[in-house]
């Protein structure tokens, strides 16, 4: 961590757990998964470490009796269908963006496999599109993150250099596309990460949410 604000022309902003609250739908999709292959339903701690792993592209094999490749694309299925019911911003998120606006070009960069018009949707019944220049969803790359795919369009699409830019979000798979990319990366613990997790990439900044984002930038 360091004190000194950071340098931003351009703010890249992850979705789930770093503006949304997504554990809702977490929950929903891994209880409907679980119902569909006919197993018994985990504790709470096992269903939110599914999503834990996915967004590192590791193995839930284990934790899904075996039954991983019936089990995902159900799972997917049913969560993009709980965001689309249970999609709610985490608290203080637009004044937030209101402010990072004024600072910097704002995008906006998922992991979700879905459609960009989806998300556009989404942001829209949120009351937040308007802030973003652009968005990127996990069909708009060949690779997701950690690849630093999804920041090279997004800096290359604004005109931005990527030293002058940041990554924020709440995952282990933020910072690692960050620091690949080359930008400067922060931390948030809003999401399904805990702080000696996000410690270990070294990010610039930890912040406990979005909010404290302003006050951190240039």
């Amino acid at each position: 961590m360091q004190s000194n604000k950071l340098k931003a022309n351009g703010i890249f902003l992850d979705l789930d757990g770093t503006l949304v609250d997504s554990k809702t739908a977490y929950l929903e999709a891994t209880k409907i998964g679980f119902q569909a292959i006919g197993k018994e339903m985990p504790s709470a701690q096992i269903m939110l470490e599914i999503p834990r792993r996915l967004e590192q592209h590791q193995s839930i094999n284990d934790l899904t009796y075996g039954c991983a490749e019936q089990f995902m694309p159900i799972y997917i299925k049913a969560f993009h269908s709980a965001t689309e019911k249970h999609a709610k911003l985490l608290p203080n998120v637009v004044l937030t963006l209101e402010c990072l606006a004024e600072k910097a070009k704002l995008a906006l960069i998922t992991m979700r496999h879905v459609p960009n018009q989806v998300i556009q949707k989404e942001l829209d019944y949120l009351g937040i599109s308007q802030y973003f220049h652009l968005v990127v969803t996990g069909l708009d790359t060949s690779k997701p993150k950690p690849s630093p795919e999804a920041l090279i369009r997004c800096v290359e699409t604004l005109d931005l250099k990527m030293c002058d830019c940041i990554i924020a979000g709440d995952s282990v798979s933020d910072m690692r596309a960050g620091k690949a990319a080359g930008s400067c990366t922060v931390a948030l613990l809003s999401g399904l990460f805990g702080s000696e997790e996000l410690a270990k990439e070294q990010p610039d900044l930890i912040l406990p949410d979005i909010t404290a984002l302003p006050d951190n930038i240039e």
